[in-house]
């Protein structure tokens, strides 16, 4: 049996001398889109940030497809892809150019046929060859969700990746996650405030709050929710309420 996309045990971390999470476990498998939901400062930046290596933690251990980012990491790595935010893309660069290193860091002699086919249909030609720092927000949001599918990645990450896309575009790109997810080619761990997204598009919603997950909702138990009259919010508040 293979081992699970995304296996998190014990995790605990800080930024700046304060702790964030605390005794954290997760577990994600191959064909799930899991959707991180929390109030600002509850941890679900560090906790992504943990996941694609920008933040050692202080203990506890994160697996990609039975790698250790702590003892193996290139071969973790090699499994995952993330969306880059944009404030962190090359400016003096185009975004065929990031695209291009950030393929060859994978070990790719060129950016998928895949992915540019994607930055067409999202609209991004025109702008592909122009550098980062002429391009919107959005675009650069395009850009970055292009990289962290780049060389058939078992573990998409992606931190508010759909703030600042224009509607046309955010419905390609969540049609776009959802068909490799259900041909079971990865798993998408998103990390957002948008209960729209998390109700319609995710298999898993999962609480962060404080630091520690306090629950995860199926999509059978969310639609079995609203037809009882409870939207998600209402399961948020209510389960916050409880702590």
């Amino acid at each position: 049996m293979s081992p699970p996309v995304l296996e998190i045990r014990g995790l605990a971390a800080q930024r700046r001398g304060r702790r964030i999470l605390r005794d954290l476990d997760l577990q994600l498998d191959r064909g799930h889109w899991l959707v991180l939901l929390g109030a600002n400062g509850s941890g679900k930046s560090t906790l992504l940030d943990c996941c694609v290596d920008r933040l050692q933690p202080l203990a506890g251990q994160v697996q990609i497809e039975g790698h250790s980012l702590l003892t193996t990491p290139v071969a973790a790595k090699q499994r995952l892809g993330y969306a880059i935010a944009p404030e962190r893309l090359p400016e003096l660069l185009s975004a065929r150019e990031c695209l291009a290193v950030q393929a060859a860091a994978k070990g790719l002699s060129e950016i998928d046929e895949e992915v540019l086919e994607l930055a067409h249909a999202l609209g991004l030609a025109p702008w592909l060859d122009d550098a980062v720092a002429l391009m919107s927000y959005g675009t650069r949001q395009k850009v970055g969700a292009l990289i962290a599918l780049l060389g058939e990645p078992a573990l998409i990450v992606l931190d508010e990746t759909f703030n600042g896309l224009d509607p046309a575009s955010a419905l390609v790109l969540k049609r776009h996650l959802r068909a490799r997810v259900d041909a079971g080619r990865c798993a998408v761990l998103l990390a957002t405030h948008s209960l729209d997204l998390a109700q319609h598009w995710a298999d898993h919603v999962t609480l962060l709050h404080e630091g520690r997950l306090l629950e995860t909702w199926t999509r059978a138990q969310l639609e079995a929710s609203r037809t009882a009259g409870a939207d998600l919010e209402d399961l948020l508040a209510a389960r916050v309420s409880m702590r």
